[in-house]
């Protein structure tokens, strides 16, 4: 496994990522799988405490307890649960990210998250508020570092400009190059480090039948789809491909996939041995749909 320096930070994170909001197994199966990810090196485990209502911390957490010194946990905050458990309201007021974190400590048994990140984010929050909430949780030696977890350039420049963050954690795919337009250069040239995520785009470039996505219609899906199984041999998958696609992006740190079986993580795992894309093999990827912007919160 190849690691790398995350931001600016100190944390050289596996450039596989696992993300866990895909595990849907027992607490058994869970540790199953999570335990072969640190055996094939993997060491960025990424979590939120939104999902499945903090029981996805709380199954890391336990999976982890004993690995601690040798992974970086990560999980998000924002997302305040409603009282009757109907839905989530916004939050990123200082009192309720100060309040928020402690839950995530208990749930993950630990007492530090090495990187916390804002779960999302609009140009209208009180952005000094969250950022002085997050340089509170560092000054207590409750986090080491934190991130944003957002596709809305408006809100990641905000971000650049006025706090310490050392990642982005942001959808990216050959379906999805909006970051490619302005976000990508800015976070590369400001070494604040990417953990792409969705890196094949809900399985429509590897397994699943096309339909519309974002702004492609059905066709175009398939086109992505067909190109990218054009590449894939019996040395790389499909899935491999997608994930190399966004891995050669010099600003992407990590590619954070959704794991839920031993053989999704193994194929995840073995994308580092397969054979990297080659210019041309690039090029017949990138010219087999067009390009996509963002239309919002630019």
């Amino acid at each position: 496994m190849n690691y790398k320096q995350l931001g600016k930070s100190a944390l050289e994170v596996s450039e596989i990522g696992f993300g866990c909001m895909s595990l849907k197994g027992s607490q058994q199966e869970n540790e199953r799988i999570i335990d072969k990810a640190t055996e094939l090196g993997i060491n960025f485990f990424d979590t939120a405490d939104l999902y499945d209502k903090g029981m996805n911390e709380m199954s890391i957490g336990k999976a982890l307890k004993n690995k601690r010194d040798r992974v970086i946990l990560a999980t998000k905050v924002g997302n305040e649960w409603k009282a009757d458990g109907s839905g989530w309201n916004w939050n990123p007021a200082k009192a309720y990210i100060l309040s928020a974190v402690e839950g995530s400590l208990k749930r993950l048994q630990t007492d530090f998250i090495d990187l916390y990140q804002l779960h999302g984010g609009t140009i209208e929050d009180p952005i000094d508020e969250t950022i002085e909430a997050f340089e509170t949780l560092k000054q207590q030696g409750k986090i080491r570092y934190y991130g944003i977890s957002s596709i809305r350039p408006n809100v990641i420049r905000e971000f650049v400009r006025r706090s310490n963050i050392v990642s982005v954690m942001m959808q990216y795919s050959l379906l999805d190059r909006r970051p490619e337009e302005t976000c990508l250069p800015l976070l590369q040239q400001n070494n604040i480090g990417v953990l792409a995520r969705g890196s094949v785009a809900q399985g429509l470039l590897i397994n699943k039948p096309a339909k519309a996505y974002l702004n492609y219609n059905e066709e175009e899906v398939k086109q992505a789809a067909n190109a990218v199984g054009l590449l894939s041999f019996n040395q790389r998958t499909a899935a491999q491909t997608a994930l190399q696609f966004a891995l050669q992006n010099p600003a992407v740190t990590s590619a954070v996939a959704g794991i839920r079986t031993l053989e999704q993580l193994e194929e995840a795992v073995e994308t580092e041995s397969s054979p990297p894309l080659a210019q041309n093999e690039m090029q017949t990827l990138q010219q087999s749909v067009k390009v996509n912007f963002y239309n919002e919160h630019r």
